[in-house]
């Protein structure tokens, strides 16, 4: 179905009628044009069914649109947005699946359909063919992975509590919101990078549960701005993201945790496209600095602007406003307390288990329990 608005036709002066958009179209496509002032006919102004076989017909019943809601920008035939819709219905029969970021994708040339269609397009700098291959892989993964059950899931305490929370921002600086999407990684908070990590499914799992919980703050269904064509402007239906390295060592560098970063990166690479706006690296000590040039000489130029790398994390309130939570310059309370996080259980039990198990390592000599405080997490996404 064409993305363009439909126009109905216009009859001579002498037959002109008028047509109505209908909730339910009629099953047939063709309709006879009769004189307003034929009051006789109770399908006035709508169009109707032929009556004869053979009869030509003088008018095509206009496509279903909606008679309320938003409505996306007229696109020519030409457009990437246009030819991508074109191409959507093959792909969601080969994926077998029709959900990105918790919107149901339709050919109906639905407003929230073009909206997760112009994030691909976006992402592929208007490729078409890339953009259809990425959501082709996108929608396939989700139907094995099934993130939106992620974040319903129970999660470990000792593995995961008070590593991520999600906040939603009022007055970002320099933001076309009102709001914004505030996602914290506070890796200071583990405790083992082994055992945290170590479960390269499980982490993984409560990783892309954090991100689904900020992409459920944003409220994609309930969106009524379209996102502007590619090089035309910002993508408002997008998320920050803060990573605290807060008490983190980055002399070494956990295999665990290096692995666990790759993956994630990977994943929100391939799967989450134009999701971010912007990330923060803090509490980075100045003498790894260096890391973050050499990152940059591998990311794209696009990428590059989204990072801004601080040394202390009360500078964020500098950059994201007052209303940040307290340990990060603002007023906004403590994180813990503002802050939206994953469902955890079994921290008591669990934490006195691990206790256990160290001990026990220690009684047979070995050294790894002791030197959990000194291993390195990497840069996990």
């Amino acid at each position: 179905m064409s993305s363009e608005e439909s126009k109905p036709v216009e009859a001579s002066e002498e037959t002109k009628a008028t047509t109505t958009n209908i909730a339910d179209p009629p099953t047939a496509q063709t309709a006879e044009v009769k004189s307003p002032s034929d009051s006789s006919d109770p399908q006035i102004g709508q169009p109707r069914r032929s009556t004869q076989i053979g009869e030509p017909p003088t008018l095509e019943a206009p496509p279903y649109t909606p008679t309320s809601g938003p409505v996306w920008p007229e696109i020519d035939d030409h457009h990437p947005l246009f030819q991508f819709e074109g191409a959507l219905k093959d792909i969601l029969g080969e994926a077998d699946y029709n959900e990105v970021y918790g919107i149901q994708l339709d050919q109906s040339g639905a407003f929230h359909t073009k909206l997760i269609l112009q994030k691909f397009l976006r992402a592929n700098a208007n490729d078409v063919s890339k953009a259809k291959q990425q959501l082709l892989e996108t929608l396939k993964w989700r139907r094995r992975f099934q993130p939106l059950k992620c974040v319903d899931e129970v999660y470990s305490a000792a593995r995961f509590e008070g590593l991520g929370y999600v906040t939603v921002l009022d007055g970002i600086l320099n933001s076309p919101n009102k709001t914004d999407v505030v996602t914290f990684n506070i890796y200071g908070a583990v405790k083992d990078p082994k055992f945290t990590f170590e479960d390269l499914d499980g982490f993984l799992r409560w990783r892309v549960a954090l991100m689904e919980l900020g992409i459920q703050k944003m409220n994609l269904r309930a969106a009524k701005t379209p996102i502007p064509d590619y090089g035309q402007g910002p993508d408002p239906y997008q998320g920050v993201q803060v990573h605290d390295y807060l008490n983190i060592s980055f002399l070494r560098m956990d295999p665990h945790a290096k692995a666990a970063s790759t993956k994630t990166i990977e994943v929100f690479k391939q799967y989450y496209p134009e999701t971010l706006s912007r990330k923060f690296f803090v509490n980075v000590p100045r003498v790894m600095g260096w890391m973050f040039s050499a990152i940059r000489l591998v990311l794209s130029k696009e990428t590059v602007q989204k990072f801004t790398v601080l040394t202390f994390g009360k500078d964020l309130a500098g950059e994201l406003g007052e209303n940040v939570p307290e340990q990060y310059g603002g007023n906004g309370g403590r994180l813990e307390s503002v802050g939206e996080t994953l469902k955890v259980e079994g921290g008591v039990e669990k934490g006195n288990e691990r206790s256990g198990k160290e001990q026990k390592e220690g009684e047979n000599g070995d050294a790894k329990g002791n030197q959990k405080a000194e291993e390195k997490q990497e840069l996990v996404s």
